[in-house]
């Protein structure tokens, strides 16, 4: 077993009391999936929870932190925060920031898309 199949074998487990939860081989790390929609990433060995303005506040007061890329000179913040560390030490401790984590991706998911702007013809 490689070192990312134990380590999406134990985020299953943590993320377990959620019900079947997914995991899909993405741009070098993992989506996590729950319901057909994704509630966290695993990049580097860190697994990154899906959060939106109404958690994220209770990400930061919890000390976690965005993951962050660089993408053609610019820095990128994802809307995943690291999980809290203490989070990641049984199911029980993980699943109130996993119901946070699906309840943004659900938000995401039933958001509106934004109308798009209207070409204007040449006069």
């Amino acid at each position: 077993m490689s070192r990312n199949d134990a380590i999406i074998d134990y985020i299953r487990e943590l993320l377990a009391p959620l019900g079947a939860i997914s995991a899909r081989k993405m741009f070098g790390g993992y989506g996590v999936y729950h319901d057909s929609v994704m509630i966290a990433l695993v990049a580097e060995g860190i697994l990154y929870l899906k959060t939106d303005e109404e958690t994220r506040p209770q990400f930061a007061a919890a000390g976690c932190t965005p993951c962050i890329f660089e993408s053609k000179g610019k820095t990128i913040e994802m809307s995943y925060w690291s999980a809290p560390e203490d989070a990641m030490d049984s199911a029980a401790a993980m699943t109130p920031w996993a119901r946070l984590a699906y309840a943004a991706a659900v938000r995401k998911a039933n958001a509106k898309p934004a109308p798009k702007a209207r070409k204007r013809k040449a006069a």
